[in-house]
């Protein structure tokens, strides 16, 4: 792992395979860090010929975080929305999107396949609408355009997403059962949920960096973002969005919406995937990335 400093932060990376191969930059999710795109389907990428870049985005693991603002009240948030205001917030995803450019001038890549998930496809869609000379390809998993007219997630999901856990040091037990039941809730039909898996991945990220409060940071720059549709239109090159047919966060119909908002998008809707990546379908969507990528 190493550390570069980027847009005024410090940003944590590390890269698998040849440094000469066109890049794929790995874009992770809410709240969670780069391991979370697994060694396995890294190497899965690099072997088709790729230098793939995975990296922690600003606010979680090793990369710069913003504890010192006060925590957010997603009550006063709600309500500056609705009427109409922005609020105060730490950071915005276009900020998260600078970091990912930035990245990239850190280490001399002129261009690269952007790959993001969940909060990651927005930070990727919007690095290929703000930054068409830096993004070859775009596959956007299991994300959505900020369309209001949305269905949007039950309010048990939310609830369940937005509950505290208790703090791993003090409750490990309770921390890890939390955790899982999540997890467990999201993921979909189509393959088992591998607890052991992942009650390691959470708890190998808690060794890394605890900072329960960077999730509502991030909430914050995800509710101000927008309707990203407008600038989604805007894209040229080859775009693949994935998305799990059993995703109960971020519907199906968040991902056929992005896919119409982008002109010439490939729609990949995966029967019984949810809101994760199980390692059975790592062939299929490196398959869906690389044809992507080869589009150019």
């Amino acid at each position: 792992m190493n550390i570069l400093k980027v847009n005024n932060i410090d940003l944590a990376y590390d890269s698998f395979g040849n440094e000469n191969d066109e890049a794929i930059v790995l874009i992770a999710g809410l709240g969670t860090q780069m391991i979370r795109w697994s060694d396995s389907f890294c190497r899965i990428l690099a072997a088709r010929g790729f230098r793939v870049i995975r990296f922690d985005n600003r606010d979680v693991g090793y990369s710069t975080h913003f504890s010192h603002y006060p925590t957010l009240d997603f009550n006063a948030l709600a309500t500056a929305l609705m009427s109409g205001q922005r609020p105060d917030i730490p950071y915005t995803l276009d900020d998260m999107s600078k970091d990912a450019i930035g990245l990239l001038d850190a280490l001399s890549i002129d261009r690269a396949h952007f790959v993001g998930r969940s909060m990651g496809g927005m930070i990727a869609q919007i690095a290929a609408s703000e930054y068409p000379e830096r993004v070859l390809s775009l596959t956007s998993i299991m994300s959505s355009t900020g369309n209001p007219a949305l269905p949007q997630t039950s309010p048990e999901v939310m609830a369940m997403m937005t509950k505290p856990a208790p703090n791993p040091f003090e409750d490990e037990a309770g921390f890890l059962s939390h955790s899982v039941s999540f997890a467990k809730r999201i993921a979909g039909t189509g393959y088992p949920f591998e607890e052991d898996a992942y009650r390691a991945l959470i708890l190998e990220e808690v060794q890394r960096a605890y900072d329960p409060g960077s999730v509502g940071r991030q909430i914050a720059a995800m509710a101000v973002a927008g309707d990203r549709r407008p600038r989604l239109a805007t894209i040229k090159v080859p775009v693949l969005i994935i998305h799990g047919v059993d995703d109960p966060l971020i519907v199906p119909a968040c991902g056929e919406d992005t896919a119409s908002a982008i002109p010439g998008a490939e729609l990949m809707l995966v029967d019984g995937m949810g809101h994760d990546l199980p390692h059975q379908l790592y062939k299929e969507i490196a398959d869906g990335i690389e044809r992507t990528a080869r589009h150019n």
